[in-house]
């Protein structure tokens, strides 16, 4: 496959969401946990995606267990967490997985396009780089998901134009993502 618009997600009720639906929008395509440090991440995208989905935003949000078992629940429980503390209104898909054997297409795609290029800065980014490093020593040289709450973004000509890993500040992505609208 050779476009983001080639590829579809499940989603929990056993469909699947294809992309092409969103050409000529702004995409922001997120691994997500309900029970991570970065969790809280959920009140900025939904603010985002309330300011600007009528400009032109979507946000795709798949959560994953993938990360310390931080998503546990069904996929009705995670809505239900999602809904009731952050109000998200943006769509949720079916939980997934984002690395291995078992990744959705789709996030190959991504990795394919934005590999890994580091945690940045600050005690954040340390903390993940230890702990990545743990876990994989040459993390550093994969494009593997490291965590929740990372963030590819797809401007409206559909090219992957950037990744956020969860240690940056979401101030940045959203300025990011506003100055594609």
């Amino acid at each position: 496959m050779s476009s983001i618009y080639d590829y579809q997600v499940p989603m929990p009720d056993g469909t699947d969401l294809s992309l092409s639906q969103f050409k000529g929008k702004v995409m922001v395509i997120v691994n997500t946990a309900t029970g991570c440090g970065f969790t809280p991440h959920y009140k900025p995208l939904e603010d985002l995606y309330e300011e600007c989905h009528e400009k032109g935003l979507e946000i795709i949000d798949v959560p994953c267990n993938q990360f310390a078992g931080q998503t546990p629940g069904t996929d009705d429980e995670i809505r239900e967490f999602c809904t009731l503390k952050y109000n998200t209104q943006f769509p949720q898909m079916k939980k997934s997985d984002v690395n291995g054997p078992n990744a959705l297409p789709l996030f190959e795609y991504l990795k394919s396009q934005k590999g890994f290029e580091g945690f940045g800065k600050g005690p954040a980014a340390l903390a993940m780089s230890a702990m990545s490093k743990k876990n994989d020593k040459n993390y550093k040289e994969n494009p593997d998901i490291k965590w929740n709450f990372t963030k590819f973004v797809v401007d409206r000509e559909g090219a992957v134009v950037a990744r956020f890993e969860p240690t940056v500040d979401m101030q940045k992505v959203v300025e990011f993502v506003k100055n594609l609208l």
